[in-house]
């Protein structure tokens, strides 16, 4: 009797033996990074506990050891970090998919008078309301605000050449904006912009109308979902040059 009971926790504490080894066995997996639907490229990805680290290739995939209960944690420029505890499923399946979401910068605004209760309007200078134009526009508006006026700068030439001017002034803030709004490293990582090619492909996205839209009212989501086609089409335009 007795040694069949000593038998029997020898058994049990076998069998705990062998499920937690089960559990502690490492396993290289598969995985891709996805952002909406586009594979991203160039993610950071480390394994928390064993500090084993990795990055995405250009279609988004890695390969990373891990065992059940490892942390990888999922990093890269402009987007929400992703952290993923790894199950026993995860070490089954064919490919892990993680997908990451872009990080929602708000655009700074630029502070003429830190002082909000004293403004052109509170002090009477101009009505409530009024329209404010910018230099561009104001002489624009000059050169429009009689009917001599606009006769006879409608016959030299002069409100055409203004109205461009407005034009030049319009897409000059627009293109700072859009400095601002994404670094080097996310045209020539991202969307395989070559360096010596991105100023020309900021005119190129300042010229579209609904990229424009998305920098004025500040939406960064529907800007990056527009910059990756237009980086695209532009791509394809450099090919043709060559």
């Amino acid at each position: 009797m007795k040694l069949n009971n000593s038998l029997q926790i020898i058994l049990l504490l076998l069998f705990v033996q062998i499920s937690f080894a089960q559990k502690t066995v490492s396993k290289e997996i598969l995985g891709q990074v996805s952002e909406q639907s586009t594979s991203v490229e160039g993610v950071n990805i480390i394994n928390n506990n064993t500090q084993v680290a990795t990055v995405s290739d250009a279609d988004g995939k890695f390969a990373i050891v891990v065992k059940e209960g490892d942390v990888l944690v999922f990093s890269a420029v402009n987007l929400d970090p992703v952290k993923r505890r790894i199950t026993a499923e995860d070490l089954e399946t064919t490919l892990l998919i993680i997908k990451m979401s872009a990080k929602e910068v708000q655009l700074k605004e630029v502070v003429v008078n830190e002082n909000a209760n004293i403004n052109a309007e509170n002090l009477g200078i101009i009505s409530y309301g009024q329209k404010k134009y910018t230099p561009a526009e104001r002489k624009v508006y000059t050169a429009t605000s009689t009917s001599v006026d606009k006769l006879l700068n409608g016959i030299s030439g002069r409100t055409k050449m203004l109205k461009k001017e407005v034009n030049v002034e319009k897409k000059e803030m627009l293109f700072r904006k859009l400095e601002y709004l994404f670094e080097e490293d996310y045209y020539t990582n991202r969307l395989k912009i070559p360096l010596d090619y991105i100023k020309g492909f900021q005119l190129y996205c300042v010229d579209d109308a609904e990229f424009a839209v998305s920098l004025d009212t500040k939406n960064k989501t529907m800007s990056m979902f527009l910059i990756t086609e237009l980086a695209r089409k532009y791509l394809i335009i450099l090919e043709n040059e060559k």
